[in-house]
């Protein structure tokens, strides 16, 4: 007879080995059946062709396998080299437990699989079968646990109702949607890494992992390793024990590149190779695995320089940058002053600060400040004033002030100076709001104190506090 496979192999199990044994498998498998690289099928035997309503195998040879048996995980043997020793296939009414083995050529190449059905009456063994899917849903449960653990945030905690907020959350449902690399731009503290996850959250591969990477944060030495793993032995000293990358912990799920504009250019040429051909080499192997991970990217740095000066590759540019998402600093939406401290303070009580309340003079004070640390210096400010307030129950004006910045105070009109004078109104103005932010700053907010430092009442303190959230010439930057 023809040979099924046409090469040899020394090791494992070989096309010689297998030819051999296609004549056994004929008369006595209860389901026999071989495919080549491209899954395609090349023999079957005549009790398996029965079983699927074919008279003649002849009929099946060169058909895709997965087209005549969907249930069938002949590919994946074939693409990854892994043999599936055992596993129950549901093929119409039957259910079959089946192994499968890939066969490699002389230079270890796979060169297709074969499987073949070890029981098709399952009767004897319906106690095992019961156990098989019992754990089966245990596992996809775990799975669904371990994504929710692993992605915090929906698109529901990118808070916001200004038109820069409201653009960027139409664009992330977008993304969500769509099975694209996504790239998120914006400054530090933005919310890209809420997003990242929410756009996980709201994708089809939500029950899968959500595997984060922030680049800046790992040793340049070390990055290659933790893309794409370590075999063992890899090098003196590393672990006996293999040690998959961040690619394989994500596979089937989401890789959120962190501060991407970091990346040292001889790992991005790998990393483009990694997300063009779908497959990872771990350190100290010769042996590819593949996978299937969704990339989305994001960078405070301006990549479009970076490609300009060469600092960054413009292949991987283009490869990352398919659906691009600015995400825009505080400053361009005060509007949003209000809602985010709502959603910060919530956030604060749920972590076991006392639930606080903020003034409206408090509201307009940090509408005017100039956030150069975005959301999370506004999370970082109202975290202070909590925890320094007389009354922590709710937060004004005199609890921000020690909290922010001594340089924060400025006029949005220019001071006309002649001769090099400012006018002596505008001294005092600034001397007077400097000496109540110190005061305040060396009493902790405390306002009584703060008003005998300053040598005045408490209510006059009051009265010029109330004067600052009003007046619309001052502001904080």
């Amino acid at each position: 007879m023809e040979p099924v496979f046409s090469n040899n192999n020394a090791n494992g199990l070989t096309t010689e080995i297998v030819d051999t044994l296609i004549p056994l498998f004929e008369e006595t498998s209860a389901g026999a059946i071989a495919v080549d690289c491209e899954a395609r099928i090349t023999w079957i035997n005549r009790f398996y062709a029965h079983v699927l309503g074919v008279s003649d195998p002849a009929a099946l040879i060169g058909k895709p396998i997965i087209e005549i048996i969907p249930a069938s995980r002949m590919h994946e043997v074939v693409r990854t080299g892994v043999p599936i020793l055992l596993d129950i296939m549901e093929l119409r009414d039957l259910h079959l437990v089946v192994t499968r083995l890939p066969v490699h050529d002389a230079r270890g190449e796979v060169t297709g699989a074969v499987a073949f059905v070890l029981f098709d009456d399952l009767q004897p063994l319906t106690p095992l079968i019961a156990k098989y899917r019992r754990l089966q849903q245990e596992l996809s449960a775990a799975r669904r646990a371990l994504a929710r653990r692993t992605t915090r945030y929906d698109l529901s905690d990118f808070v916001g109702a200004s038109p820069g907020a409201l653009e960027v959350k139409r664009r992330a449902r977008l993304a969500a949607r769509r099975n694209v690399p996504v790239l998120l731009l914006g400054e530090t503290g933005t919310g890209k890494e809420v997003l990242a996850q929410a756009i996980h959250a709201a994708s089809p591969r939500a029950d899968r992992p959500f595997v984060g990477v922030n680049v800046a944060a790992v040793p340049e030495n070390l990055l290659e390793a933790e893309f794409f793993g370590v075999s063992p032995g890899a090098y003196t000293g590393a672990d006996k024990r293999t040690r998959e990358g961040k690619f394989q912990l994500a596979d089937g799920g989401t890789l959120f590149l962190d501060e991407v504009g970091d990346m040292p250019l001889p790992l991005q040429a790998k990393i483009l190779r990694a997300l063009q051909e779908r497959e990872v080499e771990p350190l100290g192997s010769n042996a590819v695995k593949a996978v299937d991970v969704r990339v989305i990217a994001a960078t405070s740095r301006d990549l479009d320089a970076m490609v300009a000066e060469g600092s960054f590759r413009s292949d991987l540019y283009y490869r990352l940058n398919v659906l691009q998402i600015h995400v825009p600093p505080l400053r361009e939406r005060l509007n949003d002053i209000g809602v985010l401290c709502e959603a910060l303070l919530e956030e604060l009580a749920a972590g076991g600060e006392i639930r606080a309340d903020i003034t409206p003079e408090a509201l307009q004070l940090l509408s005017r400040h100039h956030w150069p640390g975005n959301v999370r210096e506004l999370r970082n400010v109202l975290e202070q004033a909590i925890t320094l307030a007389e009354d922590p129950s709710y937060i004004d004006i005199a609890d921000l002030l020690p909290v922010l910045p001594n340089n924060t105070w400025h006029s949005e009109r220019p001071v006309i100076i002649e001769n090099g004078i400012q006018p002596l109104s505008a001294v005092l103005a600034e001397a007077e709001q400097a000496a109540i932010h110190n005061a305040l700053r060396l009493t902790g907010g405390n306002k009584s104190q703060a008003a005998r430092l300053l040598g005045i009442s408490r209510s006059v303190l009051y009265e010029k506090l109330r004067k600052v959230s009003e007046t619309p010439d001052i502001c904080l930057e």
